[in-house]
């Protein structure tokens, strides 16, 4: 199968896959990089050595043209933040790779909602590209576990490491992985986190503060103390205990701020003052 591929970094591991089976990139799509969501230097690297066509703009009818005289059979999603034309008549196959079980999870990044809602086990699925986001029939999934320990880092390796899995049994029996694809039914769509769904409270359990640690690890919490927005990197959070009240700082050591919530203490131990 000779493919196109759009994606990012974080997907890396399923190009390396889909090239591993015996497919023939032809080109190589992606976003420009603004965080490390959007990372794409690997993915790049690979591509230059590859010596693949690299394009960073948004995909256009014009693109999808090309890529047929290319002889292309696919495209392949994985991360990329634009919505592609569409892309019947141009190639005979397209499949987005989406970190999530569907239909549940359905929606732009649902890797931090996946923590908060403490779901026991998650999945990369597969499915075809339709005018709906995330809503054509699935080709297939790759399920793993999860448990209290995991954070957003580590989910957002497992995924990567299913989505590698996934990805070679697609590219082997893809014919009928697609012919057999299922519809989604009961879907659920998932919107992008708000700094709402980051901003720890501090007159809330540490039990959440924890999930919401766990969750935005990476990307960042926020806080408000004593007046002031905090951006915070890392924290941990333990039941205790205590006669201060909530959002009092209860110790200090050097830049670590150790603040009481209802039922115990929050350490932020990577913080930063907000400029509003």
């Amino acid at each position: 199968m000779r493919f196109a591929f759009a994606g990012c970094d974080r997907n890396l591991k399923l190009f390396e896959m889909l090239t591993l089976a015996g497919w023939q990139a032809v080109k190589l799509f992606s976003v420009p990089e603004i965080n490390q969501l959007s990372s794409n230097k690997a993915l790049l690297a690979q591509a230059q050595k590859m010596k693949l066509p690299i394009q960073l703009s948004r995909m256009q009818v014009s693109d999808l043209a090309a890529l047929k005289e290319l002889g292309c059979d696919v495209i392949v999603i994985a991360s990329y933040n634009w919505r592609i034309p569409d892309w019947q008549g141009y190639v005979p196959y397209a499949i987005n790779f989406h970190p999530s079980p569907l239909p549940i999870g359905r929606g732009p990044y649902p890797l931090v909602r996946a923590i908060l809602e403490q779901h026991q086990s998650w999945a990369v699925s597969c499915h075809r590209i339709a005018h709906e986001y995330d809503a054509g029939p699935v080709l297939g999934r790759e399920e793993f576990l999860l448990d209290e320990y995991d954070t957003h880092d580590t989910l957002n390796l497992k995924l990567q490491m299913a989505g590698g899995r996934l990805a070679t049994r697609i590219a082997h029996d893809f014919q009928h992985c697609w012919d057999n694809a299922q519809t989604q039914t009961a879907a659920l769509y998932w919107p992008l986190m708000t700094d709402a769904d980051k901003t720890i409270d501090f007159f809330q359990s540490v039990f959440v503060a924890r999930t919401q640690l766990r969750a935005f690890a990476g990307l960042e919490c926020l806080a408000y103390l004593n007046g002031q927005k905090l951006g915070i990197r890392s924290g941990h959070a333990w039941p205790e205990k205590h006669a201060y009240f909530c959002g009092q700082i209860a110790h200090v050591n050097g830049n670590t701020l150790v603040i009481a919530c209802t039922d115990g203490l929050l350490a932020l131990t990577d913080w930063y003052a907000v400029n509003n």
